[in-house]
């Protein structure tokens, strides 16, 4: 997503407004527009995020940047992911179509493994990258049985509500290889808002960055970097992290 104004992966909504008058900024939500859209009327949640996706998938991705513009944060995940395996092994969870971010890491030479729960992007993804491996499943609760050196989250996890934002570093941790790296966007502090994708509503929610710092301590990752809204990724707030384990 970005501010410039653009949405969850890189294209522009008509706008988004803020709910619970929260002091919060996702790139690619303006702080301007779109209250007549989502009022009482026409409640957008988060459980409405999976279907919006599955209905607008050949739409979004025809729309979807391809600049790479965060291709300075996927240099950053490619440079502290271990190498544990032959290979190094990365996680993209609500990986999309597969293009730009996950075509990016395969052509670097990782072995990615994309999960979305719209099964009509796991069909892009298929058709995109017939190379790497593709997951069908929602991302809350997911347990592949595999590790991997890199985790990601990245335009995906902030759709979530507050509370699976929160359970979702359980799973993050049960994924991860030792030193594994762990990326993902959420927004600047606490509360919710509502961008557009494909010209539909789309729910975000974040949590306060202390309380973030908290769940990565407490499920054994060590902050690495945090940039909210930087200006030379379209104003995304990243956070990337190293896992180090509880013991």
């Amino acid at each position: 997503m970005r501010y410039t104004p653009h949405n969850r992966w890189g294209q522009k909504p008509k706008g988004a407004n803020r709910l619970e008058n929260a002091c919060i900024c996702f790139a690619g939500i303006s702080p301007l527009a779109v209250h007549a859209q989502t009022g009482p009327d026409t409640p957008m949640k988060p459980d409405d995020i999976l279907p919006t996706y599955n209905r607008v998938a050949p739409e979004w991705d025809r729309r979807r940047d391809r600049s790479l513009f965060e291709r300075k944060w996927m240099d950053r995940l490619i440079q502290h992911t271990p190498l544990n395996e032959k290979r190094r092994r990365v996680l993209d969870l609500g990986c999309g179509s597969g293009r730009p971010i996950a075509s990016y890491l395969l052509e670097r030479g990782l072995d990615v493994t994309g999960v979305d729960g719209a099964a009509a992007m796991v069909e892009l993804f298929k058709q995109n990258l017939p190379r790497a491996k593709i997951v069908n499943a929602d991302m809350r609760g997911l347990d592949l049985g595999q590790k991997f050196d890199a985790v990601m989250g990245w335009n995906s996890f902030f759709h979530l509500s507050a509370e699976d934002q929160r359970a979702m570093f359980a799973v993050f941790a049960r994924h991860a290889a030792p030193r594994a790296a762990l990326m993902f966007t959420s927004g600047t502090s606490n509360g919710e808002a509502i961008g557009h994708v494909a010209d539909e509503p789309v729910y975000h929610a974040s949590l306060d960055p202390q309380e973030y710092r908290d769940l990565l301590t407490q499920h054994g990752f060590e902050e690495l970097a945090f940039v909210p809204e930087d200006p030379e990724c379209n104003q995304h707030t990243i956070w990337l992290a190293r896992y180090v384990g509880l013991g």
